[in-house]
């Protein structure tokens, strides 16, 4: 479908024509008209189907025709300073030629930047993007006007829940009136998402794009190497792929940090990113890594989506994403625009079950990487092989138990059957088999001594008969 197609008004197409767009995506596709019908919508796609647009044109297009004066008459919230600075700058583009303003509201910014949020915000800019906690912040000021919102939109909405953001969420919700259309856009749909989608949205349109698959221009690999040997893996790929325009993912913030000083020491031009930089710093790394100052990011997944880079040429997961989605988001920001990128996973021996699941979400085994012998040795089997073997060794561990515990059955039951008839023992000889049966006590270390016996005294030796 193209947007020709869609009920938006003439102003509109011509700024998507002069910033070439055509063709509508499948988010697009199904959710404008929904918007453009006034109905609430919950919407499961991930990052980078267009899902920006999918929201921003609609809303445009009624904010246009049906103006509120010097009020907030939409309100975006993003979970990321960086996200909500992307959406701002799609708004400016789309409304190009539309009279509809628009504001970004985000933290970690200087004195001026504040004044101007704040300016905005008085105002009554049309369209507010902000992150929950810095708008927030602007309301306990007390010129924040919520009652003449028209349109609230929570974009990536699990992952704001997942940074801790739900209480923000309901206090900006409930400063809104009753009546105003919502958007719910979530990359999944997990219980605490559908249980606040019940509480915000009144019988919305359900619209879901299947996770897709990698882009085709994208060449997948899979280094296997143990757990020590990552790094020189690591190198090496640098020194036969490439090692500028490169993002290395990584698992954890210790683990991001560890990675860079090593990175550094050896003298490549790497900087960190994760959630512990401050804002400043992290915009700083940013427009490094843009402008070639920087050619190595290390980051944990707060870079796997919602950051907008078109010529990336390599991404290493260093570990493996724990689900399928998050390396769909890790791999996606290489081959973007067009282009042709790489992207390698480095397995582990521990690893193995984990990316054995994303090759099954695939559909097909990621191709393997030839290592050279100055790495060292390297497992052989390849992942899905190895989780394949772990399988049947938990089974065949299994029947050996099974097996163990039948032949103890086997064993102990004869031997009860034949003690039943037995002749009863004298009482002498019963009463020191129960002794000799019973548990001995345990002497406290601190307990009393035997009144008869003397510290150091050895036990009588047995008379001699």
């Amino acid at each position: 479908m193209t947007f020709d197609e869609l009920d938006l008004s003439d102003d509109i197409l011509d700024a998507l024509d002069a910033m070439h767009f055509s063709e509508c995506t499948p988010i697009q596709e199904q959710a404008i008209p929904a918007i453009l019908e006034g109905r609430d919508l919950i919407a499961v796609a991930q990052t980078g189907t267009g899902k920006t647009a999918a929201f921003l044109l609609p809303v445009i297009d009624r904010l246009a025709s049906q103006p509120e004066a010097d009020a907030i008459n939409c309100v975006v919230m993003s979970p990321t300073r960086e996200l909500a600075q992307q959406i701002d700058r799609q708004m400016e583009g789309f409304s190009y030629f539309l009279p509809v303003s628009s504001v970004a509201i985000y933290g970690g910014t200087d004195g001026a930047t504040f004044a101007q949020q704040q300016r905005g915000l008085k105002m009554g800019a049309d369209v507010v993007i902000a992150t929950p906690g810095r708008l927030l912040a602007h309301m306990s000021m007390g010129y924040v006007d919520l009652s003449h919102v028209q349109v609230l939109i929570l974009d990536e909405a699990d992952r704001m829940l997942d940074m801790g953001f739900y209480d923000d969420i309901m206090q900006i919700v409930a400063a809104t009136p009753a009546s105003r259309q919502t958007l719910m856009f979530s990359a999944t749909m997990p219980p605490k998402i559908k249980q606040m989608a019940q509480k915000i949205l009144n019988d919305p349109a359900e619209v879901k794009i299947a996770v897709s698959r990698p882009a085709d221009s994208i060449d997948q690999s899979v280094a296997v190497c143990y757990e020590r040997r990552k790094t020189a893996v690591l190198r090496h790929l640098f020194e036969t792929k490439s090692s500028k325009r490169v993002i290395v993912f990584a698992a954890s913030k210790l683990n991001v940090k560890d990675l860079n000083r090593e990175l550094r020491r050896a003298g490549y031009k790497s900087a960190e990113m994760h959630s512990d930089l401050e804002q400043a710093r992290r915009d700083e790394v940013m427009h490094d890594f843009r402008n070639g100052r920087i050619d190595i990011l290390v980051a944990t997944d707060i870079l796997a989506r919602g950051i907008d880079i078109d010529d990336i040429a390599l991404v290493v997961n260093y570990d493996v994403p724990r689900e399928a989605e998050d390396y769909v988001h890790r791999i996606g920001r290489t081959a973007r625009a067009g282009t042709e990128g790489s992207a390698v996973t480095l397995v582990s021996e521990r690893d193995h079950s984990r990316f054995a699941a994303i090759e099954a979400f695939l559909g097909k085994p990621v191709r393997r990487e030839e290592l050279p012998a100055g790495i060292g040795r390297t497992p052989d089997a390849t992942p899905r092989e190895a989780a394949e073997g772990g399988d049947r060794r938990r089974r065949g561990n299994s029947r050996k138990r099974s097996g163990r515990n039948n032949h103890k059955k086997a064993d102990s039951a004869p031997r009860t059957a034949a003690a039943e008839p037995q002749a009863a023992a004298p009482e002498g000889a019963a009463q020191a088999a129960a002794s000799a049966a019973a548990p001995k006590k345990r002497r406290h270390r601190g307990g009393r001594r035997h009144r008869g016996g003397k510290k150091g005294d050895a036990p009588a030796a047995p008379a001699k008969e």
